[in-house]
C-alpha cells in the first residue's frame, strides 16, 4: 500500500521500510524484535538515500483521449484490463456522452471539486462526470455526485481511513429533499436493495469515483479484508412522507425545501426484524441487537445508523417518542460491558476512549457512539416489521451536504 500511494503521489521510487503485518498473533518479544529491525532499517535507508524524488508527476483534471474500437466488447475488455471498471460492464465514456452528462451542471468542467484520497487525485467536473457516464447515469444526478465528493473529502468524514483500512467499510449515501423525487430515487421497497436507476447507478457512479480518481484498487491502496456488498454501491432517499419525524436533512439544520446528501462511513447492514407493538420493548430488542462486542463503534465511539422501516417508527411514534428520545433510549439501552469484549479489544478500547470516559474497567458499560445525538435515525423502505442497524468504520463522521441544482 505504501508504494502504490507513493507512486499515486508521484514518487514511484520512494524507500520504504517493510513492518511484517499483522501484530496479532506476535508476542511482545517478538514485536520488540520487530521494531528494532524497523529502526536499523530506517536509518539504512535514509543514509543510503540516492537523489530527491521527482515531482509528481499526477495528472491534471483533465481527462485523457483514447482511441480505441466501437465494438462494446473491446471497450469493456480495455477498461477490465486498465481496471478502470467496478467488475461491471460499462458504458464507454465517449466525448459526447461526457458532453451531455456535463450539461447537468452549471459547475464548469474544468473545476477541481476536491481531491480524493488516499491516492489523492483531482475529482475535476469532468473526471466525475467521466465516470457518471461509465456507470449509467443520467446528467440530471451530477448535482448529487458532485456534493457527495464534497462531503466524502472533509477531514471529519476520514476518507483516507475508510478507503485503504483491512476494515469493510464502504460510503453510504442517503439523499433528502424534493431532488430525491424529481430524480425516481427508492425511498420505500427495498430502497437498500436493487431495481432503482437512480439509487443504483448513482452508488456505482461513486464508487468508480473512489476507485479511478481516489486510485483505491482492491489490492493495492484498497486493502479490505473481505469488503462487503455495500463497497460496490450504497445508495438511497430517505422515506420522509411516511417518517413521523423530521427528516436528516432538517435535523441538520437545512430547511425542507433544500435537498441533500449525507455520506456514512457504513461496514453493513444488519437486518433487525421484530413484530413488537410497544415502544419500550421495540426499543429494548433494537439494542440488544446492536450491543457487539466485535464492533468498531464501541471500540472507537463511532458513527453508528438506525433505518427504521416505516411501521416501526410508527409504532415509536405511537408511543409518544421523538426521534431524539428514540436515540436518546437506543444509546443508554445499547452500552455494552467492557468485559464482553476479547482482551486485547478491551485494551484498544481503554486506549481509544480513557479521554472520553475515564478510567475505563471490565465492568464499565460502554456507549456506542460518544452522545446520543451521535446515533444517526433515517425511516426508510417499505411495508414490513424490518429496519436495519448499519455499523460505522468507527473513525469516521457522516457529513451532509447541499445539493447545487443549478443548471447551465
Amino acid at each position: 500500500m505504501g508504494q502504490s500511494q507513493a507512486k499515486a503521489l508521484g514518487h514511484p521510487s520512494l524507500p520504504i521500510v517493510i513492518i511484517p503485518h499483522p501484530f496479532g498473533s506476535q508476542s511482545r518479544a517478538s514485536v520488540r524484535q520487530i521494531a528494532e529491525q524497523c529502526m536499523l532499517d530506517i536509518a539504512r535507508v535514509v543514509c543510503e538515500a540516492g537523489p530527491a524524488p521527482a515531482q509528481s508527476t499526477q495528472a491534471g483534471p483533465r481527462a485523457a483521449m483514447i482511441e480505441v474500437g466501437d465494438d462494446l466488447d473491446t471497450v469493456n475488455q480495455l477498461f477490465r484490463e486498465r481496471r478502470w471498471s467496478d467488475g461491471l460492464p460499462i458504458v464507454p465514456p465517449t466525448a459526447e456522452r461526457v458532453a451531455r452528462m456535463l450539461r447537468g451542471t452549471a459547475r464548469s468542467r474544468d473545476e477541481v471539486v476536491a481531491i480524493v484520497a488516499p491516492g489523492f487525485g483531482a475529482a475535476s467536473v469532468e473526471l466525475i462526470a467521466v465516470n457518471a457516464v461509465l456507470a449509467g447515469c443520467d446528467p440530471e444526478y451530477m448535482p448529487v455526485l458532485i456534493a457527495a465528493v464534497e462531503a466524502m473529502t472533509s477531514p471529519k468524514f476520514n476518507l483516507q481511513g475508510i478507503q485503504a483500512s483491512t476494515n469493510p467499510a464502504g460510503v453510504w449515501m442517503i439523499v433528502n429533499g424534493p431532488l430525491a423525487k424529481r430524480l425516481g430515487m427508492n425511498s420505500g421497497i427495498n430502497a437498500l436493495g436493487h431495481g432503482n436507476w437512480a439509487n443504483s447507478t448513482m452508488g456505482r457512479a461513486l464508487r468508480l469515483i473512489l476507485q479511478n480518481i481516489g486510485r483505491a484498487l482492491p489490492g493495492e491502496l484498497d486493502r479490505s479484508t473481505l469488503g462487503q456488498p455495500g463497497k460496490h454501491l450504497f445508495c438511497c432517499a430517505e422515506n420522509e412522507e411516511q417518517s413521523p419525524w423530521e427528516p436528516l436533512h432538517v435535523e441538520r439544520g437545512y430547511r425542507a425545501d433544500q435537498s441533500t446528501v449525507t455520506v456514512v462511513g457504513a461496514e453493513g447492514t444488519l437486518n433487525m426484524n421484530t413484530h413488537s407493538k410497544d415502544a419500550a420493548e421495540m426499543i429494548r430488542v433494537m439494542a440488544e441487537t446492536i450491543r457487539r462486542p466485535t464492533g468498531n463503534d464501541y471500540c472507537k465511539g463511532g458513527d453508528p445508523w438506525m433505518v427504521l422501516s416505516p411501521e416501526h417508527a410508527a409504532i415509536l411514534k405511537a408511543g409518544g417518542l421523538t426521534k431524539a428520545e428514540v436515540k436518546r433510549m437506543l444509546w443508554e439501552a445499547s452500552r455494552l460491558p467492557a468485559n464482553r469484549m476479547a482482551v486485547i479489544d478491551m485494551k484498544r478500547t481503554m486506549n481509544r476512549r480513557q479521554a472520553e470516559l475515564g478510567e475505563i474497567r471490565v465492568d464499565t458499560l460502554l456507549p456506542i457512539c460518544v452522545a446520543p445525538e451521535g446515533l444517526g435515525i433515517i425511516v426508510c423502505g417499505g411495508p414490513g416489521t424490518h429496519s436495519a442497524h448499519v455499523s460505522s468504520f468507527g473513525n469516521t463522521r457522516s457529513v451532509t451536504s447541499e445539493i447545487d441544482c443549478s443548471r447551465p
